[in-house]
Formats: C-alpha cells, structure tokens, sequence
C-alpha cells in the first residue's frame, strides 16, 4: 500500500470549516506583513522542519508547505482509511464500512473515539521526539498544523466545533517542572490559535506513575486509576464549564489509548462533559 497516502478528505483552503478559523488580523497588519515576511525570508530563510534545506521564497502562510518542503510533505505517513472506528489504527485492506479492531473490541474506552494526522513514523516520529525531549518549541507550530488535519475527519467535520473545548493531557508538575513545558499544552494553544476553538487545561496529574513500557492492558488502567483529576481554580479564576460541554483531548502521540481513556473518564464522571474525542499528531 503506498505510504505517501493523504486523508480522505483534501485540506483545501476553500472546503467549509466546522470552525472559525484564526481571526482576522488588523488592515495594517495585512498591508505591512505580505512585505515583513518576504524581507524576513530573505534575510533568515525558512528551513523544512525534515531535511533542514532552505524553503523556495513565497511559500504559503498556512499549511504544511510553510514547514516542510515538497519532498519531506510527501513523505509523510498520513492516517487514511481504513482506520478502526475506536482507537484509529491503520490497517491495509479493503474495509466496506466501520470496523473495530481486534485490540477495542470487548474493551470500554471512556473517550468517544481517538483519530490522528500521521503514523508514528519517519519524520513525524523524529519532530515529536525532537519537540517532547529536545524542546525545540519552535516545532510546535509545525506540528499543531499535522494536528490540525485531525478535524477533518468526517465525525468531526459534521460538528460545531467552535463550541467544543480543547483540553489537554496534563504532565505532573514535577514532570513540567523538569521539562519547563507541557507538549500537549503547547499543542492546544498553538491549535485554538489555528482554529478559534478555546483550550483550557481542565484537568491535573495528581501522582506520579510508573511507566507504561512492558505493563499488559489490565497493569496500565490499574497504575493510571486515580492519577488524573479536574483542575482546580482559584477564587479569582474563572472556572470553565464542562458540564454538557464536548472536548477534544489533545496529546501528542497515541499509543494504547489507556491514558486517554482514564483522562476522558475524569472528564466525562466528573466534569459532567458530554462526549470526549482524542486527537493526536501521531498514531503509535
């Protein structure tokens, strides 16, 4: 099966959006950024986020091709049907309809279903491992604009999303600490910037757990039981409402589903929130 696959439905500037957009900048900014960009381009040209070569002058403002250059965009390892309906997985073959895969079927998942832009692997793999241990915060944009083809999916093209809120999956605060930035934190942010939709880090990681590595299904949501809890607020804070609400969580890679689920749980028993999908910029 070709890997240079794309999703099923093209990322065209001109398709509808099931949300806002970013907003829209002021008329001065839109009379002087045109020129800013190209004399900024000139003097530090813009290098693919994969191969590190310098990126043709003019390229697009937005999209995958003002990070990566052609060679590198088509490279990537896209999700594309057939995926299972549940945890997203790509699999080779012809699939008629839905399906669910071997690993979801007799397991309770509290998320909705969970989708992501590429697999875990090649370029993506490396940005991700680049951004989370290295801290190249500057890949952020690259990879919440991957992150971004998540919503094109057809479950959530067809809904209102700039109702929905984005939350991410919380680190431990001793786990930030060390790493001075939460990766699904900055995922949110930088997508709420593409899209409108607000983000809020709804929930906290209130211990410290063992790794997952080498633990079987049932060991993971026993060590994850109890880690996770909603955020709590100062008096002066506004506290964001997520009773009824429909949240996308976001991480940065998809493995098992098992920390999503439990997150989604928290969200779903106490917060009262009425549907939880994950999405990701990679499907391990």
């Amino acid at each position: 099966m070709d890997k240079t696959r794309f999703l099923s439905i093209p990322a065209s500037p001109t398709a509808p959006m099931s949300y806002p957009g970013p907003s829209a900048p002021s008329r001065l900014r839109r009379l002087v950024q045109p020129t800013l960009a190209a004399a900024v381009d000139l003097l530090y040209p813009r290098l693919c986020c994969g191969c590190k070569v310098p990126l043709r002058p003019g390229v697009p403002s937005s999209g995958t091709q003002t990070w990566f250059c052609q060679a590198c965009e088509k490279s990537l390892f896209w999700v594309e049907a057939p995926y299972c309906r549940v945890c997203g997985e790509v699999y080779d073959g012809a699939f008629s309809g839905e399906f669910r895969c071997m690993n979801c079927s007799g397991r309770r998942l509290e998320f909705e279903f969970a989708i992501a832009s590429c697999e875990a692997q090649g370029t993506v793999r490396e940005l991700v491992h680049q951004f989370k241990y290295e801290r190249r915060l500057q890949l952020r944009g690259a990879l919440a604009t991957l992150l971004l083809r998540t919503l094109e999916e057809p479950r959530l093209a067809r809904e209102p999303l700039a109702d929905w809120l984005l939350v991410p999956v919380p680190l431990h605060r001793e786990r930030e600490k060390e790493r001075e930035f939460n990766q699904s934190w900055e995922l949110c942010q930088r997508l709420a910037r593409l899209t409108g939709i607000p983000a809020s880090r709804a929930l906290d990681r209130t211990r410290e757990t063992d790794t997952q590595a080498g633990l079987d299904r049932r060991e993971r949501l026993r060590n994850l039981r109890g880690a996770f809890a909603l955020r709590k607020t100062w008096p002066w804070q506004k506290k964001v409402a997520l009773q009824g609400r429909s949240i996308l969580l976001v991480d940065d890679v998809f493995t098992t589903g098992a920390t999503t689920s439990e997150c989604a749980r928290v969200l779903r028993r106490e917060g009262r929130a009425q549907k939880v999908v994950v999405i990701t910029v990679a499907r391990g």
